[in-house]
């Protein structure tokens, strides 16, 4: 569960930006667009929020400070030593050009919550703390900080940390996360908050980055199928059933023209050829098949998204979506979206970030007001995010109609053109 997000000096984001899942005291849709957050110190938590801005503002950055974040948990331990951690800062001011980026997630797992943060340069780690709060008041489980004079870290181990501590603290390298370094080295510990980032955080930032595989692996089961076919005919209602062809790619033989994929067991395995087709009804109520590429671009995309997203609710994930209206109808997006907003089909607690540009979203009988947050450059060229209630919309008020009109920022500043 995401509670919050924030992030420093990292590509448009130059001040300090925060990102929130905590919902306020509106009453509007709460019972199917919170949930019950289950920890001290919070009440209930958004299942969803979506983000607006124009293009350039920096709604993708966000969604990558966490995929930075993410990347930097799971694969730090596993890098060559000496190889410089990656660094990304705002480079239009001398001031953070070289200053550490800075990043701090709280979420929940387990029903408890976690404050995990690190700051990070072009040569080492500056900074990384981690406070428990298995009550409502927190401890730090261990902290490490950069001293630029004495050249070396100063840590703080707390005694709730048990096991090789010394060990663990002396085999982290510079250019690496403890928490990394600790998981490598067997620590079971701090494994719901490692497991969290590896399995619980998923970040789909273009199109070409969706899991097909796991949309190919739910049409391996009639029950994969049941599933998959309300996510295709959202598409195109036409669309009566799936049909999925394997044979393995002959050495030498000429690979099909019609094969959409291929697939293998391992690396040394002969790859499968897979065809897709999707069934239509005739005028007399007979099956004719049509291949995956002669169906609509929404089509062929809900279909690589429908793995990773049925994925998300049978494992209540957290769902980082960059620009959902791509290639897809508005009520194609209104539906992925009510689908987390679902108590029946979301009844893991999933949640959805997502970045827009459509602006029929920005509807008050899908979304809460604490739900929609916006993007804008500042005269420096930085970005600034913020949320709608910041402006106190009544709960009558017309959002769309309003944000077009420029109320609430974060929209094109278009410039005539010269000839």
């Amino acid at each position: 569960m995401l509670i919050e997000f924030k992030v420093e000096n990292f590509r448009s984001f130059k001040k300090t930006q925060v990102f929130s899942m905590v919902a306020g005291s509106l009453q509007e849709h709460r019972k199917t667009n919170t949930q019950q957050a289950k920890l001290p110190g919070f009440d209930r938590i958004l299942r969803a929020a979506v983000v607006y801005g124009p293009n350039a503002a920096g709604k993708t950055n966000l969604l990558r400070a966490m995929q930075f974040m993410k990347n930097f948990v799971v694969s730090s331990a596993g890098t060559t030593p000496g190889t410089p951690p990656p660094h990304t800062p705002f480079r239009l001011s001398k001031a953070t050009a070289k200053a550490p980026s800075e990043f701090q997630i709280t979420f929940a797992q387990d029903e408890t919550r976690y404050d995990y943060g690190f700051s990070v340069n072009g040569q080492r780690v500056c900074k990384e703390w981690l406070v428990e709060y298995a009550t409502q008041r927190g401890r730090m489980l261990f902290e490490r900080v950069y001293d630029d004079k004495t050249e070396e870290y100063r840590w703080k181990l707390s005694d709730f940390l048990k096991g090789k501590r010394s060990v663990w603290t002396q085999s982290t390298r510079p250019e690496e996360l403890f928490l990394s370094k600790a998981i490598q080295l067997n620590n079971t510990q701090l494994l719901p908050v490692f497991a969290w980032f590896q399995k619980r955080l998923v970040i789909i930032v273009g199109p070409s980055l969706l899991n097909r595989a796991l949309t190919l692996k739910l049409l391996d089961t009639a029950d994969g199928k049941t599933k998959l076919l309300p996510f295709l005919r959202a598409a195109d209602f036409g669309i009566d059933g799936v049909d999925v062809q394997r044979e393995q790619l002959q050495l030498g033989a000429q690979v099909q023209l019609n094969a959409q994929f291929f697939e293998r067991k391992d690396a040394t395995s002969i790859p499968n050829q897979i065809k897709i087709s999707f069934a239509h009804k005739s005028d007399e109520n007979e099956d004719v098949l049509f291949d995956f590429a002669d169906e609509s671009s929404g089509t062929q995309r809900l279909f690589d998204a429908a793995g990773p997203w049925l994925n998300v609710f049978a494992n209540g994930e957290v769902l980082l979506f960059d620009e959902l209206d791509t290639s897809l109808h508005p009520k194609l997006a209104r539906f992925l979206v009510e689908q987390f907003h679902s108590n029946k089909i979301n009844n893991n607690n999933a949640q959805l970030v997502c970045t827009t540009h459509d602006t029929s979203l920005l509807d008050q009988d899908i979304f809460r007001r604490d739900q929609f947050w916006f993007v804008e450059k500042q005269k420096e060229s930085d970005s600034n995010l913020y949320p709608l209630t910041d402006f106190k919309p009544r709960g009558d008020e017309v959002i769309e109609r309003w944000y077009m009109r420029g109320k609430y920022g974060a929209v094109p500043v278009l410039a005539p053109i010269e000839e």
